[in-house]
């Protein structure tokens, strides 16, 4: 039996096997791409996806979850490899769980940057192999200073905090630019926005980043396809439902791009 807590150590002991190295120059059409950002707005902090899969330029799927809520308290939004990212995604959430019900408490948001960044690293091999990488987004709320966070990480499992935002993924260069000069010189900052707000400002980024980053998907009305969005408060982990995001991007998006 392993370490009371230390799930990673039962794994172990039960034959699973972290980060499998592959062999390099291997060819392999891995569904790849996205856009996935996540700001702080005046209740706590926003997280948003896209929905589109590709592997190398052919569309795979275009009704991805990238944002994957973790627990009550945290979600994990996914860019690179999926394949990887949901195996990461599931022994995050197994991890939590174990530790909550072995120490009868939860496992302290560092902890759980830790977990996500101890899963990066075991990873490595794999990633520089060619294959899969994954440089997630990792967001919640710490009951422990009273605010929400978000990180985002290097494929190689350091983790950097988003001080008002953070962004990863193939169509990320260009709504980076659009988060600075909205923070800096919009009419308020990120920070400052109602929930209203930042929904309609999420929502704008992503159909931005859809329009010059061809791996990235945008709205699509006709199949009532929008992106994920969740919002994490005090009271922890909610998705916007898609009814929602319709009526807002109807409203405040669509206009521009018609």
């Amino acid at each position: 039996m392993g370490m009371q807590g230390d799930f990673y150590q039962l794994l172990r002991e039960q034959g699973y096997q972290f980060g499998t190295p592959a062999v390099a120059g291997d060819t392999l059409d891995i569904p790849t791409a996205t856009t996935i950002l996540s700001f702080k707005y005046r209740d706590g902090v926003l997280v948003a996806g896209d929905r589109r899969a590709t592997a190398g330029n052919m569309v795979m799927y275009d009704r991805t979850d990238k944002v994957l809520e973790i627990d009550r308290y945290c979600v994990m939004a996914i860019a690179g490899v999926p394949a990887t990212a949901y195996e990461m995604a599931r022994i995050l959430e197994h991890s939590f769980k174990y530790y909550r019900r072995t120490q009868l408490q939860e496992l302290s948001f560092e902890g759980k940057l830790r977990a996500l960044s101890k899963l990066l690293k075991d990873n490595v091999p794999a990633a520089l192999a060619g294959t899969g990488a994954v440089a997630p987004i990792f967001a919640g709320y710490d009951h422990e200073q009273g605010v929400a966070k978000t990180y985002f990480y290097d494929i190689l499992g350091a983790e950097f905090e988003g001080v008002e935002y953070a962004v990863s993924g193939s169509g990320s260069p260009t709504i980076r630019g659009i988060l600075h000069y909205l923070n800096t010189w919009g009419e308020q900052p990120l920070s400052g926005m109602p929930e209203e707000q930042a929904m309609v400002q999420a929502l704008r980024l992503l159909t931005s980043a859809a329009e010059f980053d061809s791996a990235t998907g945008g709205v699509n009305r006709d199949a009532n396809l929008y992106p994920v969005i969740k919002v994490i408060t005090r009271e922890g982990v909610r998705t916007i439902p898609d009814a929602q995001l319709k009526i807002r991007f109807d409203a405040n998006v669509a206009r521009a791009v018609s």
